[in-house]
């Protein structure tokens, strides 16, 4: 057993190392993550607002390109508030520092239709550039894809 634990964290040190992975950061980002996440899944919109950056592009693979905060922050009150909830897949987050910038945020999520009980949901990627100003941390790009 101590042989098997020793191995998973020798492989969980090395991922980290070869996916460019500082501590620092990462508990950064994660954290970042899972407020924004929260707000999302509690409808709270000026949180996600004060998130965004005001020059956002948001790409999503079915609608495409939308680089309006306020379009994306509508969209998701009529969408998403009391219909969806993410979930990030445990063990899918990779961040590497992008220097003299912030950021880079990578990972799988699950979106669960919170109307339709029985619908499975399925594991999708996405990509998340945080931009670093002045200590405050904004959403400048995101990339979904399902």
């Amino acid at each position: 057993m101590t042989r098997y634990l020793v191995l998973l964290m020798l492989t969980f040190f090395s991922s980290t190392i070869c996916f460019g992975q500082n501590t620092k950061i990462y508990e950064t980002i994660a954290s970042l993550d899972s407020v924004f996440f929260n707000a999302y899944n509690t409808c709270d919109i000026k949180t996600q607002m004060d998130f965004y950056s005001d020059s956002i592009e948001f790409y999503h693979d079915k609608s495409g390109l939308s680089t309006s905060k306020t379009d994306i922050i509508a969209n998701t009150k009529k969408y998403i508030c009391g219909k969806v909830t993410r979930e990030l897949v445990k063990g899918s987050l990779e961040v590497s520092a992008i220097p003299g910038y912030g950021a880079v945020e990578l990972g799988s999520h699950i979106f669960h239709n919170n109307q339709e009980k029985n619908d499975t949901a399925h594991p999708s990627k996405f990509v998340i550039l945080w931009q670093e100003n002045n200590g405050k941390w904004t959403i400048a790009k995101v990339i979904s894809l399902h």
